[in-house]
């Protein structure tokens, strides 16, 4: 039997947890072929990222043809795009496709440092959001994103990390389904790259061919396991334990039911 291909299109992590690195060591996890499309290539480690350099359009547009172009791909996920030419790209290559797409639509790193430029929103939104099955903001995301315009119908899954409290919820909304998800709050300082981990783990499972809510509901369950296996590495936001497929044991609440839009005081995440 064929091994399901995922694709990643996102920046590089040099200390590794977060970005491509996160998103493949993810993919293997669950048993699907990682191909990747690098987008920017940052200094990085736990405590910050130190520089940031952003590829050319033309040689990631380049990188989607080859992979496209030759692998069976059944799934795709973008992160971390950088600017607006970068998303022109990875829209243009993708539009007409019709694969399932994830869109993280990473704005900061971990530590804060801004990995989106003021001026790509609009691509953002008018470009490659229309291609989404499904968007993975966490709420200062979200609410840049409908600052700038962003339809309160976009297929959302709204990320609880950001909000206080000893449980982090997680609401799912698109394409009819409803979907809330909570887990207890871990108090650690190692969660670098959730974000990334979150959305590679549906984009896998869709390529596995699990329906939405499934693999949005297997993927929660995956980062909860992650983050309790995370290595201890770094002096700051270390990274996760990407092992965990099998680890993970039954979310502690998955409740079906209407989703509403959270302003900044509500949920969020990475």
């Amino acid at each position: 039997m064929t091994v399901p291909v995922a694709l990643t299109v996102a920046g590089s992590d040099s200390g590794g947890g977060a970005g491509i690195q996160a998103d493949l060591k993810t993919f293997e996890a669950h048993g699907v072929y990682g191909a990747s499309v690098l987008t920017l290539i940052t200094a990085q480690n736990t405590r910050g990222v130190q520089a940031a350099h952003a590829l050319p359009p033309e040689l990631v547009a380049a990188q989607l043809r080859s992979v496209l172009d030759d692998f069976p791909v059944a799934a795709v996920k973008t992160g971390a795009l950088g600017n607006a030419g970068l998303i022109r790209a990875v829209a243009d290559a993708l539009r007409g496709r019709e694969l399932p797409l994830v869109v993280d639509p990473v704005m900061l790193a971990k530590s804060g440092d801004a990995l989106l430029d003021s001026g790509a929103l609009h691509a953002l939104l008018h470009e490659l959001l229309p291609l989404a099955t499904l968007v993975t903001p966490n709420v200062p995301e979200w609410e840049a994103l409908r600052a700038a315009g962003a339809a309160d119908t976009l297929p959302l899954l709204l990320k609880g990390g950001h909000a206080p409290g000893e449980t982090v919820t997680d609401r799912l909304s698109a394409h009819g389904h409803h979907l809330t998800l909570c887990a207890p709050r871990q108090h650690t300082r190692h969660t670098h790259g959730t974000g990334c981990t979150l959305s590679a783990a549906i984009t896998a499972n869709l390529a596995r061919g699990l329906a939405l809510p499934d693999a949005v509901r297997a993927a929660h369950t995956y980062l909860q396991a992650a983050i309790r296996a995370a290595p201890g590495l770094g002096d700051g936001h270390g990274p996760l334990g990407h092992h965990a497929a099998g680890l993970a044991g039954r979310s502690p609440c998955v409740a079906p039911g209407p989703v509403t839009t959270v302003s900044s005081s509500g949920p969020g995440q990475n």
